[in-house]
């Protein structure tokens, strides 16, 4: 088998990553750079999102600093082991970037360690950690389990913390305790706070 400068790359580089956050800490924004820097080096990235979460319009990852991108969509019932390997052998991608991770179920994190494995080729997953109640998402807790390299994208809580949770509110700013776990939104939805504030937002005062 001959082996190719992109071939030998994949094969020292294939690794399953998780890059996950509170909201708006910036992880669109890592990822686009990311991706951007594949595309100068000649190397071409295949980008895939939540196919639920069209803020930014159907099948396109956003940034908040106005950057975007078309991605292909995955919804919960795709098997990305087969949608990665179909791509491969349709065209030479370097990497897999997948935003809106924590959307992701245990199956197919374990179809994307899989495509590490057998398919040589990095995987990169950027997504929450926990939701408005402070529980992790089943993508995220898989990712957890499964990554081989993880890396905190941070932000701010208002004092100046770093902010580790996420409150979510309703249209008047009052800060909800229960509700479904997925709810697609931005700033007018959820804030980012540390520990200490999110426990105060929410009545935790014992």
């Amino acid at each position: 088998m001959i082996l190719t400068a992109l071939s030998i790359y994949q094969l020292f580089m294939a690794k399953l990553y998780f890059q996950y956050s509170t909201m708006n800490a910036g992880k669109s924004t890592v990822l686009l750079q990311a991706a951007h820097n594949y595309r100068e080096r000649g190397m071409a990235p295949y980008l895939l999102t939540a196919a639920f979460d069209n803020r930014a319009g159907e099948g396109k990852i956003a940034s908040r600093i106005g950057i975007s991108e078309p991605a292909d969509t995955f919804t919960p019932e795709t098997d990305l082991f087969a949608k990665i390997a179909a791509q491969l052998e349709a065209h030479d991608i370097a990497c897999i970037f997948i935003d809106e991770a924590q959307f992701l179920t245990k199956d197919q994190v374990w179809q994307l360690a899989r495509a590490v494995d057998d398919l040589k080729v990095p995987v990169m997953c950027y997504g929450l950690r926990v939701d408005f109640r402070g529980e992790l998402f089943p993508g995220s807790a898989a990712l957890l389990a499964l990554a081989d390299e993880m890396r905190e994208v941070r932000t701010i809580c208002h004092c100046g913390k770093k902010a580790t949770m996420v409150v979510r509110q309703d249209d008047n700013g009052n800060v909800l305790r229960d509700g479904a776990q997925v709810q697609i939104g931005g700033n007018e939805s959820y804030i980012s706070l540390c520990r200490r504030h999110w426990r105060a937002a929410v009545g935790d005062t014992d």
